[in-house]
């Protein structure tokens, strides 16, 4: 599980934020939290290893909802082998990769993203103002996203594999 998100940048570190709650608690065998930031590189150099079966990540977004709104989604991300060697170019010269789905993208190029990937979204109403801290109705929103996070890491946790 991976949790993105700038958190000088107000409500846009809801990702960071929820994963440091997560890695506080107990959570199956196998389980690993990975507080990505704005570098997805790393979260890409993770997938790299190979032995990640499923993917999580937790992220601001706007998602069209109302603020505090948590939704699950399945990514579509982008495979960089259909477009022109000028478009790939343009598409992977960021090697900070700090939007999930820049991440993605990479990780499905080279082959490493895990079939099922989910994103645990926060709609967010404030990821532009250069502050620490989240806005109130963001803050209300992390249990939520933690709980959801919860379910759906018990929801694909092979109970033979604990």
């Amino acid at each position: 599980m991976a949790g993105f998100g700038n958190v000088l940048r107000a409500d846009d570190g809801v990702g960071v934020v929820i994963v440091e709650r997560l890695s506080t608690g107990p959570l199956p065998a196998g389980t690993r939290v990975l507080d990505v930031g704005i570098g997805g590189m790393r979260l890409v150099q993770e997938l790299l290893a190979g032995d990640v079966v499923v993917l999580m990540i937790v992220d601001a977004g706007d998602l069209g909802r109302p603020a505090g709104s948590v939704v699950v989604q399945r990514p579509d991300v982008l495979d960089v082998s259909t477009l022109s060697v000028a478009e790939r170019r343009d598409e992977l010269a960021d090697t900070h990769l700090a939007t999930p789905a820049r991440a993605l993208m990479m990780a499905l190029g080279l082959g490493v993203l895990p079939e099922t990937t989910l994103v645990v979204g926060v709609q967010t109403s404030d990821t532009d103002e250069p502050r620490e801290g989240l806005s109130e109705t963001t803050r209300n929103a992390v249990g939520t996203a933690v709980d959801e996070v919860r379910r759906l890491i018990d929801q694909h946790t092979d109970p033979r594999s604990g």
